[in-house]
């Protein structure tokens, strides 16, 4: 499974920052711009996700979008939900 979100691994990751991505499970990069402030540790999505698409980090599921999530945007509570309830 392909990762649809990454984590924030710098503190003050601002809105409009361009980033250099790594995915570390198979080496490859991109680049991506922030469209929201992110907290460090906190997920950025590395792809467009619909509301209702399931939502992969670390190659595991990890619950579903519970909005559109552009590209770039800050991947929380706020647009996030477990499956387990």
């Amino acid at each position: 499974k392909k990762d649809t979100v990454g984590v924030v691994v710098v503190e003050g990751l601002k809105a409009n920052t361009d980033m250099f991505c790594v995915v570390t499970s198979d080496n490859s990069s991109l680049n991506l711009t922030a469209r929201m402030d992110t907290p460090i540790g906190h997920k950025i999505a590395l792809t467009d996700i619909k509301n209702g698409d399931t939502v992969i980090k670390y190659g595991q599921d990890i619950g579903l979008a519970t909005a559109d999530i552009k590209k770039g945007d800050h991947v929380h509570i706020h647009n996030l939900k477990t499956k387990r309830w």
